[in-house]
This record gives C-alpha cells, structure tokens and sequence, in this order.
C-alpha cells in the first residue's frame, strides 16, 4: 500500500515540474523588448515620426523648382457661316476643327524673404518634435510595462504567503481533530479551525484571480494573446543608489516632456520669421517650351502650328492687406511667449515630480528595511507559536493572530518592495533613462 502511495505521489510530482517548465519565464527585459516590437501606440508614433522625417524636405519648404508637363486637345464639328466685308457669304456645314497645345513648363521661385529657409527649419525641428514624442511613448510604455510587471511580481509573492498560511490552517485543523478524538479539545475547536481555513482558501482564490487578470493587462499592454500564459521572477530589485541631483541634471538634458517645450518655442519662432518674410517681394522665374497646332475648316488661316520657348520672371510685393500683417506678427509673438510660459511651467512641474517621488523613494527604502525586520520577527513568533500550540499551551485565538501576522508581515513587506520599486521606476520616467 505504501508503495502504491508513493508511486502516485511521484507521478503528481512529475506531472507539475513538467506543467511548470511548459510555462514561459518572461523576464523584465524580454517583456520591454516583446512591448517595443508589439506596442500598438508606439508603432503609431513611430509611423508619425517617419512622416515628419519625410516632410522635412528642401522641395517641401518650397526651395526647389516645379516642372510640370500640360497637353490640351480640343476638337470641334460646327456649321460655320462667314460674311466678309465685300458681302461674300461663305457658308460650311459640318467643318470640323482641332487646337492641340503641349509642352513642358518651370516654375522656381527664388526668393520669397527668406520664408523658404525658415520653412525647412522649422520642418526639420518638427521632425525633432516628432522623434521627442515617440520617446516619450516609448518611455511611458516601458514605465507601464514595469509597474504592471513588478505587480505581478508582488502578486506572486503574496501568492505564496497565502499559499504557506493554508498549509498552517491545514496543519491546525489536523491538530484540533486528532486533539478532539481523544478527548482533549472540543468540537468547537475543531469548526474554529476549519472556518479559518475556508477563510484562507477565499483570500487564496482572490488572490488568484487579481494575479490572472493583472496578467491579461500585461499581455495587452504587450500587443499579444490574452491567454498566453508565463510566469514572472519570483523577486523585486530596487536600485537604492539613485541621487536627486543626478536625477535632475539628466531630466533637463533628458526628459521628452521638456525636450518638446523647446522645440514648440523654437517652431513658433521660426513660424514668426516666415510671417516677417511676407514684407519682401517675392521673385519667380518661368520658363517653358511649348508646341500648338490647329487647323480650321473655314476662315482665312485653315492651319497653323508653333513650337519654341519662352521665359520670363515674375515680382510681386504686398504693400497693403488690411493690417493682416501687423496682426499675424502680433498673433505669433504672442505664441512665442506662450511657448516661453509653456517651458517654464513644465520646467517647473519636472522639479516638483522630482523633488516628491524622490522623498517618497526614500521612505519607501526605509520601510523595505524595517518591513524585512517586521517578518523575521513574525516568522520567529509564529514558529514558537506553532510548538505551543502542538502541546496545547495556548489558545485557538493566540495562535490564529500570530499566523495572520505573519501573513500580513508577508504582504507588507512585499509591498514595501513594490512601492519602492514603483518609485524608482517614476524617478526614471522623469529623468528619461528608463527606456535604457
């Protein structure tokens, strides 16, 4: 008999390394590379960054000339009549008649105040923009990757306390049974027991269905199936080494947030520079060859063609608009303060972020510390508990409030892990080094 009950329990055994290998182990930096290569809002940014790069262009900003091809064919059948000045008649039904033009044409414009230059500059710092705004998609995808991440993590490890205190709770129902069937415990004992295990088995399910939501959340964010399946490190490593000054200097070089404040002035300015250029005259030069062609059924010419070329310049110079001008400069000067005011605000709001998530780093480092002390002792409490309880020295309830401090001792100090964790990832998001 006794062999038959080992050989299943090696079987089961087998059976549940096998189903654990079968799952994947996502580490942190597989689930940043899977999220970069899936992540559907940062394929969109990257697409938009690429379209500004394309319409940062010298032909876009209108510097380059414009050669088009033109063909016009025209055909007619009409009933002409004709009276000359000596009083012939000349009458024809049905005369038909043909005009055919084509050619090829170039236009270039080569000077318009300088607002051509200013135009390819300021297409070019929107490309900039564009690449600052696909960074800061990338960065707040890799921060929501993380924290999704390590709260998996965490989920994990309260999983496993939960998972440790069942097995107490089975351990002490086992007790009250065998001490009530020899009469040294009552049958309340014994209920006591089992409504506490129940208990523990409701918080276990709980706990589980959190952990399979939250990594549903983490495959969409992703960009995979829902049901793919994996387990995550059983660990939190918080970097305790970050300095707020070192944080801040790499923020103001860093942080995209910032980054596309200055570009947006830079743009305004450039935009107030092509609204000056409007003040100079504006020189195009054209040339072209054309071919023509007609022929008519009735008059004094039937058919006549040409062919040759033709050039010229062109100039024009505004010299009143209805104060359209004063006012489109005043509109972007104004902007161009906005963008200042915009910078400062921003600047200012980064410091704050800083200065905030940086104090409560600290504290939560603090409470790592003194959490990890808070669960030795309850590990130690409930171990001396247990032994009582085995000889029967202390209470029921004695022994159910050590075995939830030791729980709760558990949770708590898994949280300080992640709480920690999450402020250090926000730290990184600020200083914009998260992505590397």
């Amino acid at each position: 008999m006794n062999t038959k009950i080992l050989f299943r329990s090696l079987i089961l055994l087998l059976f549940c390394v096998i189903k654990t290998n079968a799952q994947e182990v996502l580490t942190i930096e597989n689930a940043v590379k899977i999220a970069l290569e899936n992540n559907y809002e940062i394929k969109i940014a990257s697409n938009n960054s690429l379209v500004n790069k394309a319409n940062a262009t010298a032909g876009n900003a209108g510097m380059l000339p414009k050669a088009t091809a033109t063909i016009v064919d025209n055909n007619g059948i009409q009933n002409l009549s004709q009276t000359r000045s000596d009083g012939t008649v000349t009458k024809l039904n049905n005369a038909k008649s043909s005009n055919l033009n084509y050619g090829v044409g170039l236009d270039w414009t080569i000077f318009d105040g300088f607002k051509m230059f200013a135009k390819l500059d300021q297409l070019k710092e929107l490309q900039k923009l564009g690449e600052a705004q696909l960074k800061l998609t990338i960065i707040t995808k890799i921060s929501d990757v993380n924290n999704t991440y390590f709260d998996l993590v965490q989920q994990q490890q309260q999983l496993a306390a939960l998972d440790t205190t069942i097995v107490i709770s089975n351990q002490r129902l086992n007790l009250a049974q065998n001490r009530f069937s020899i009469g040294k415990a009552s049958k309340l004992e014994v209920l006591n027991a089992q409504v506490d295990l129940n208990t523990d088995k409701v918080a276990l399910l709980r706990q589980k269905e959190l952990y399979a939501n939250t990594k549903i959340v983490l495959n969409q964010i992703l960009a995979r199936d829902a049901k793919t399946d994996f387990i995550v490190v059983d660990s939190i490593t918080v970097d305790s080494q970050l300095l707020l000054p070192e944080l801040t200097e790499l923020a103001e070089k860093q942080n995209p947030q910032l980054e596309s404040q200055i570009i947006n002035k830079r743009v305004a300015e450039l935009q107030l520079k092509q609204i000056k250029g409007t003040r100079y005259p504006t020189v195009k030069l054209n040339t072209g060859y054309n071919f023509s062609d007609s022929q008519s059924g009735l008059g004094f010419t039937t058919q006549s063609s040409a062919r040759g070329l033709n050039y010229g310049f062109s100039a024009s110079l505004n010299l009143f608009d209805g104060f359209a001008q004063n006012r489109n400069e005043q509109i972007a000067k104004i902007q161009i303060e906005n963008s200042k005011l915009e910078f400062d605000q921003q600047n200012q709001q980064l410091y704050s972020q800083l200065a905030t998530s940086y104090q409560t780093y600290l504290t939560n480092l603090e409470l790592i510390d003194l959490e990890e002390k808070n669960e030795a002792i309850a590990n130690q409490n409930l171990n001396i508990t247990l032994d009582k309880f085995r000889i029967g020295t202390i209470t029921t309830l004695e022994f159910r409030t050590a075995q939830l401090n030791y729980v709760n001792a558990k949770v708590r100090y898994s949280n300080a892990q992640f709480q920690a964790k999450l402020s250090e990832i926000a730290l990184k998001e600020l200083a914009g080094t998260i992505a590397l």
